[in-house]
């Protein structure tokens, strides 16, 4: 790209789905104000638009009514969609904001519609990468997978996050509920993500149950997420059954900013077994919360806790439940991680972290 003298007219985002309760839209949004803020004028064009924001955003195919001699497009890329080959049709100048996605291989077995649509993400990034002028990875283990993809151009920026939620005011019919649940002894462990293989909740349900034996009877998993693999949700929901872990793991869904402040304020600890992560925004919330974070080592995970975390090498339940019950009753251990977690939260937030990105942006596009 050689983008005329004094920059283009315009830096738009394309995105596959806008939606305000998830981290790429959070992310989009925030970006969109940090683009205007800095002088350049900037649209968000996507293949779906939930209803809540059906007035902030087009449809990615009114392109052409809005464009200008000059744009620039920056796709966030999450997932399969119609909106990367209508990019690489187009011709935009393009910058890859890229937040990775899960791999067919973690959708074997499961559900073969899963497995095309990975394989097809797998494609348009091949297709999009070596036509960027940028890509932006939230991660180096990302940025490594950019530059295998052919992207010769490439930064690692922060993701753009609304941490400050779960601080937010509670809400209170789920505050009691979980007051509740605590008010009769055990420990609380939380996991905040999609109910999907690749985040590996059975894992997490093996530790609960090795946990329960081991140290607390009582202990509780809440799991807070959506889902979009139903065969793994409906055998996940098997799994816990045959456990006699009914009463003890507590399957939210998907939840309001509300609700998840009352799960974060009511944990004890954070654990996550996922076995793919390209950043790991529920781990920062977890730090922001408070929370001491038990964690695999898997994708950009270590790049995101540093060292704010326990980061497990291995998934076996008994080795897991060790570490989940250190975090709980060793006070120094504690104080420790959550002080560390509070550093790196901060880091990774904030002004600076949006600064970060228009400084890589405009180094390809020029300032407005």
């Amino acid at each position: 790209m050689s983008p005329a003298a004094g920059g283009p007219v315009a830096v738009h985002q394309f995105v596959p789905t806008l939606n305000p309760h998830d981290a790429t839209g959070t992310h989009t949004l925030q970006l969109r104000a940090a683009l205007r803020r800095a002088g350049w004028r900037s649209e968000i064009f996507a293949e779906a638009i939930h209803h809540d924001l059906a007035g902030v955003a087009f449809k990615h195919w009114t392109y052409p009514e809005h464009a200008r001699r000059g744009d620039v497009a920056i796709y966030q890329f999450t997932t399969a969609s119609p909106v990367a080959a209508y990019l690489a049709e187009h011709g935009l100048p393009l910058i890859l904001d890229f937040h990775n996605f899960t791999g067919p291989e973690y959708f074997a077995g499961w559900e073969p519609h899963n497995v095309a649509r990975a394989a097809r993400a797998a494609e348009e990034l091949a297709l999009l990468a070596p036509r960027a002028e940028l890509g932006l990875a939230k991660s180096a283990f990302s940025q490594q997978e950019l530059r295998r993809a052919g992207c010769r151009r490439t930064v690692v920026v922060p993701v753009l996050a609304n941490y400050g939620r779960v601080l937010g005011r509670p809400d209170p019919r789920v505050a009691a509920e979980l007051a509740q649940a605590r008010a009769a002894g055990g420990t609380d462990i939380l996991f905040v993500g999609r109910v999907v293989p690749s985040k590996a909740q059975h894992e997490l349900v093996k530790s609960l149950w090795a946990y329960r034996r081991l140290y607390d009877g009582r202990a509780r998993l809440h799991l807070v997420g959506g889902t979009s693999s139903y065969e793994y949700s409906k055998a996940l929901l098997a799994f816990v059954h045959d456990l006699g872990l009914t009463s003890a793991v507590r399957i939210a869904g998907e939840v309001s900013d509300a609700s998840l402040a009352a799960h974060y304020a009511a944990a004890d600890v954070y654990v996550s077994l996922s076995a793919h992560e390209g950043f790991g925004v529920p781990l920062v919330e977890a730090m922001v919360a408070g929370l001491p974070v038990v964690t695999r080592a898997a994708g950009a995970v270590s790049d995101t806790v540093d060292d704010a975390a326990l980061v497990l090498e291995a998934t076996d339940p008994s080795y897991v439940a060790a570490a989940v019950h250190r975090a709980c009753t060793d006070d120094r251990l504690r104080t420790i991680l959550t002080a560390a977690g509070r550093r790196r939260a901060a880091a990774l937030s904030g002004d600076a972290a949006a600064d970060q990105i228009l400084e890589a942006v405009a180094g390809v596009v020029g300032w407005p």
